[in-house]
């Protein structure tokens, strides 16, 4: 290498001059700066990949959900089985008139002169008693009396005909429609604090994104104790929890009709919202 083109060369030239360039040991020396280049950036980019993988898969996401309650008005229940109305009993003859007996009006006694005495005052006499009852009038117009005892009138059919009687109130009925809806002890302010403390948003249900309002409709007896507990709309995904916070809710204040405490049915909305994002 001449001495003018020392100072301008590279060093690789320096180093393999007088020697084999072909080997290959100079191409890699040349070259190695690149390839360093190239290696440390895709190790980076790998690196930074994964760590972006690595901080959205563990990241999870923090919901704070929002139980909405509200009142609704207990609709109308078809009764799940539709009773068998009984045929219409038969037509009753008509009673037939009482018989009306021949009576004379019991006297009173007085002692009057005989030119004092009125026809209608004068007694009975012995001829005309025996076939009349003493009653309060005179009724000579009536069937004379022979003994015979007349029953009581009857159906035809030799039944005696009876004064109908009250039925009985059924107390195991079950009221759909009532005057005062059963509530939970303490009113509405009570059952909010109930639902907050005691109501759960199923993880299930919010990896879905699945929320609205789940109706429970459930029977409250006389006592105030909830049985019966179904889900009668709402999502699938919180139907179960929904039903499981109406079964611990304890006892109801039951419902009143016409001054008592009556069984009935009660319909309770359960709302389940997701923070807005």
């Amino acid at each position: 290498m001449e001495t003018s083109t020392i100072l301008t060369a590279d060093v690789l030239d320096i180093l393999f001059e007088g020697r084999n360039k072909e080997y290959g040991a100079y191409d890699l020396r040349r070259t190695y700066k690149k390839r360093l280049t190239l290696s440390i950036t895709v190790m980076l980019s790998v690196i930074f990949m994964l760590f972006i993988g690595f901080v959205f898969a563990g990241k999870k996401k923090q919901v704070d959900p929002v139980f909405l309650t509200k009142d609704i008005e207990l609709a109308s229940v078809e009764p799940r089985e539709k009773p068998v109305e009984p045929p219409p009993p038969p037509m009753k003859p008509p009673a037939p008139p009482p018989v009306q007996v021949q009576t004379i009006r019991n006297t009173t006694l007085t002692i009057v002169p005989d030119d004092k005495v009125s026809e209608v005052d004068k007694p009975p006499v012995n001829a005309d008693l025996e076939n009349a009852k003493i009653g309060t009038m005179n009724n000579p117009d009536g069937v004379g009396d022979d003994g015979t005892v007349i029953a009581p009138p009857g159906d035809g059919n030799g039944n005696v005909v009876e004064l109908p009687k009250k039925e009985k109130e059924d107390d195991d009925g079950i009221f759909v429609s009532v005057q005062i809806e059963s509530e939970y002890p303490g009113g509405q302010a009570a059952w909010q604090r109930f639902l907050r403390k005691n109501l759960h948003y199923p993880q299930a249900a919010i990896d879905q994104g699945v929320q609205g309002f789940v109706v429970v409709q459930f029977v409250v007896d006389k006592d105030g104790n909830v049985s019966n507990v179904e889900a009668v709309s709402g999502p699938e995904e919180l139907r179960a929890e929904a039903i499981r916070v109406i079964k611990k809710s304890g006892k109801w204040t039951p419902a009143v009709q016409n001054g008592r405490q009556v069984k009935s049915y009660k319909k309770q909305p359960l709302g389940f919202q997701l923070p807005e994002e």
